[in-house]
């Protein structure tokens, strides 16, 4: 099972976040969100399969190669270790797609998403990146492809501190397992699609940075799609907006969950959010 970490507040109604980091990070990096979360909410930390704390734990030799679902599914085992019937649910990046299945394969257990720098759509530019990584990844060290696409995705000096963290977090990734990670992008095209032509209807906030140039227009262009989805820019903010910005994503976020909790709590359907 994926290592994890919870936060449990006194009040036992408190409502779950659980936090989803993307591939090549672990749950190290949303060190800027937990003390403002955790005052709010019971909080969960998993590290994905094969990234932080993880990376040890025995997996079947039937499950050395795994798809998006196998890993969907190993966030919903901690869920039902816990107990957590269902949660509200934080992603980053990569980790965004992982929640947005996970809507899919339990939709009952997502009670709300807010998706930091999500991944809605691959442009020109990232299905270039994504063809010459799966034809150099073999022949390439892979931290020198990671730290290309890091650079690519986050170009600006002031993105150089969410750079440096994911890429250092990466350097703890075993390159088999990176390999692995990487293969799903084949996956990814198709799995994008469906999710852009299904709207689930639960209630989801896009936080994205202004500078985020490689998927900001694509989740601009979904939100005019989808029902009880909303998108928050945040300024001076690249691809990792919480790290960038985290005051900014903190607060917003937090407004978005104690709203989002408050109509659970009544039985209502939001019909609208307004940040600020």
């Amino acid at each position: 099972m994926l290592h994890y970490k919870t936060y449990e507040l006194d009040d036992p109604g408190a409502p779950w976040v659980v936090f989803v980091h993307g591939a090549g990070g672990s749950s190290s990096i949303w060190f800027l969100q937990i003390k403002e979360f955790i005052r709010h909410f019971n909080v969960l930390l998993v590290d994905l399969r094969g990234h932080g704390k993880s990376k040890n734990n025995t997996i079947a030799k039937e499950a050395r190669n795994y798809d998006f679902k196998d890993i969907t599914l190993d966030i919903i085992e901690v869920l039902d270790t816990l107990n957590i019937r269902d949660a509200h649910f934080i992603g980053i990046s990569l980790g965004t797609i992982l929640i947005r299945n996970l809507s899919e394969i339990a939709p009952e257990r997502v009670r709300s998403m807010v998706m930091g720098g999500a991944i809605i759509r691959l442009n020109v530019r990232a299905k270039v990146l994504v063809a010459l990584g799966n034809l150099f990844k073999r022949f390439v060290p892979y931290m020198w492809l990671y730290s290309f696409f890091a650079w690519i995705i986050m170009p600006s000096e002031r993105h150089k501190k969410s750079r440096l963290l994911f890429v250092n977090e990466a350097k703890k990734v075993a390159q088999k397992e990176f390999m692995r990670w990487f293969s799903l992008t084949y996956e990814l095209t198709p799995l994008l699609k469906y999710f852009e032509e299904k709207d689930t209807g639960i209630p989801t906030l896009y936080l994205m940075g202004e500078e985020d140039h490689m998927f900001l227009p694509a989740v601009r262009h979904i939100i005019a799609r989808h029902t009880n989805s909303w998108l928050e820019v945040i300024g001076n903010s690249g691809h990792v907006c919480n790290v960038d910005q985290p005051g900014e994503f903190n607060a917003r976020a937090i407004l978005f969950l104690k709203k989002m909790s408050s109509a659970d709590r009544a039985g209502d359907v939001p019909l609208q959010f307004a940040a600020g």
